[in-house]
């Protein structure tokens, strides 16, 4: 029984370390077409590792690229957007993303109409998710420490008593941040819309009134679906109804 076990972890082991090479030969396959400018040969064989259920950041950030130089702006963004939830602070990344949108043929106009999220979203943009929580914990265990300090050892000297009270502030500050980044970017349903001047109607039926013509490009948030629509709100603060299948989830 226990050598079954351990050929079957080693057959585990050897799954993986394929499944690993497999990844890396397709990217490297993919990377070749690219250099070759064949963008959707290597569009294709980026989309292959995908289906390994496998995410990075370079790969997303390779796809944006192909995807734009074969002049599908809507998922390169998509993408680019991928990318950056993975590597935030990736130089590359932004501007290519920045660069990108600015070929939308619709411009968003308008203002936030809270800029306390704004705000908090501006802070958060720059982290991803893994370390604002490492973050969190380290802070936690920081002010555990305090405590044991403060109460456990009956410590009542002024630096102690100080750092009880900073190792609070700052720990409730970066949970905050930590809890708004989760649901500014998970939580809520975001999407790209992927189709050339989409329709976005009053309603959830293509007999409903246009309330506008969408582009490549354009980020909205879902608020609800029905019947092979989705109810959106764009970036100005418009809603309306769009084809589900003329956008991408994020």
């Amino acid at each position: 029984m226990r050598k079954f076990i351990l050929l079957f972890i080693l057959l585990l082991s050897i799954s993986a370390t394929a499944t690993a090479s497999a990844s890396d030969s397709l990217f490297t396959v993919g990377n070749k077409f690219y250099e070759q400018k064949d963008y959707p040969k290597a569009i294709e064989s980026y989309n292959l590792i995908l289906l390994e259920n496998i995410e990075s950041a370079p790969l997303y950030f390779n796809l944006g690229n192909a995807y734009f130089k074969n002049g599908d702006l809507g998922h390169a963004v998509l993408y680019y957007l991928k990318a950056k939830r993975l590597a935030p602070d990736d130089l590359a990344i932004r501007h290519n993303l920045e660069f990108a949108q600015r070929f939308s043929s619709v411009q968003m106009e308008g203002v936030e109409l809270n800029p306390v999220t704004s705000f908090l979203a501006s802070i958060v943009d720059n982290y991803n998710l893994t370390t604002l929580a490492w973050s969190s914990s380290l802070l936690f265990i920081l002010f555990i420490i305090a405590l044991i300090f403060r109460f456990g050892l009956g410590n009542n000297n002024s630096p102690v008593r100080i750092g009880v009270v900073v190792s609070l502030v700052f720990l409730m500050l970066v949970s905050g941040l930590t809890t708004f980044k989760y649901r500014y970017e998970y939580l809520t349903q975001r999407a790209v819309i992927i189709a050339e001047k989409p329709a976005v109607y009053t309603g959830a039926s293509e007999q409903s009134d246009i309330e506008l013509e969408g582009a490549p490009g354009l980020i909205v948030e879902i608020i609800s679906g029905s019947s092979g629509f989705y109810n959106v709100l764009f970036e100005n603060k418009r809603r309306g109804w769009i084809k589900k299948e003329l956008v991408a989830e994020l």
